[in-house]
């Protein structure tokens, strides 16, 4: 079975539900005995941030360091932790690493691996696995931390478009200032959360995946900034045009 799904000549299906936990355990074991490790995949490709061009990294723990920062997390306790796949060489705490997107050095303050809400003090963590780092105050989703010496720009995530629009006003004056924090906050957590003004009628304008996306958010807003703020549908601005002449 793991031949064949790692060939892709087939795809094992799973039966549960997250529901009491059903069938969950199984799945995870299932990630585990068939799907490729990294030493079962090819080496990853980017380009030069210099020179262009293809550049390779292979998946081992003592080659060059390249990792892919995938998610930006608020944390109330932690601050703001960056969630980062290592693709290869190892990624060790205290030390600098080269932000290639931005072209920026950062130190990696500390290192946890996560379960769940639990987190894991680590000193590194190898090609393959994922972790969180508290320090990179800078770096953003789809970011590459690598070596200085051995630049790399991995191959960023693209996010599809928001769908729906809504316009976001606070309830009051004090609310305001919360609110633009908060949205700054879920913007960076949440590339498909997008926030805009609409200068010609006013409106705050909130973006999103759909009407449940953008609910989450506002009631995440509520919850966890103390944010009070009605949604309603966006004003149109209508135009008027001279057609033919008279």
């Amino acid at each position: 079975v793991r031949k064949a799904t790692l060939a892709r000549k087939i795809v094992p299906v799973f039966g549960g539900a997250a529901f009491k936990n059903k069938g969950i355990q199984r799945l995870l074991d299932g990630v585990v005995y068939y799907l490729p490790s990294p030493v079962d995949l090819p080496p990853v490709i980017g380009t030069c941030p210099q020179k262009g061009g293809e550049i390779e990294r292979i998946p081992k723990d003592d080659g060059r360091m390249a990792a892919l920062a995938f998610k930006v997390v608020s944390d109330k306790h932690m601050g703001k932790l960056i969630y980062v796949r290592v693709y290869s060489g190892t990624l060790r705490a205290g030390t600098y690493v080269y932000n290639s997107t931005l072209d920026k050095r950062q130190r990696i303050g500390r290192l946890m691996q996560m379960h769940a809400n639990h987190q894991e003090m680590r000193d590194e963590i190898y090609a393959g696995d994922i972790g969180a780092v508290v320090g990179l105050s800078d770096t953003r989703t789809g970011d590459t931390l690598c070596e200085e010496e051995h630049p790399i720009v991995l191959e960023a995530i693209e996010f599809p478009a928001p769908v729906i629009s809504v316009s976001i006003v606070p309830e009051s004056r004090a609310d305001q200032e919360r609110l633009a924090k908060a949205m700054a906050a879920m913007a960076e957590e949440d590339p498909t959360f997008v926030v805009t003004h609409n200068q010609e009628t006013g409106d705050t304008i909130i973006s999103g995946m759909g009407e449940l996306h953008l609910e989450i958010i506002v009631d995440r807003m509520r919850r966890e900034f103390g944010v009070q703020a009605t949604v309603g549908r966006p004003q149109v601005a209508y135009r008027e045009t001279i057609t033919h002449e008279v």
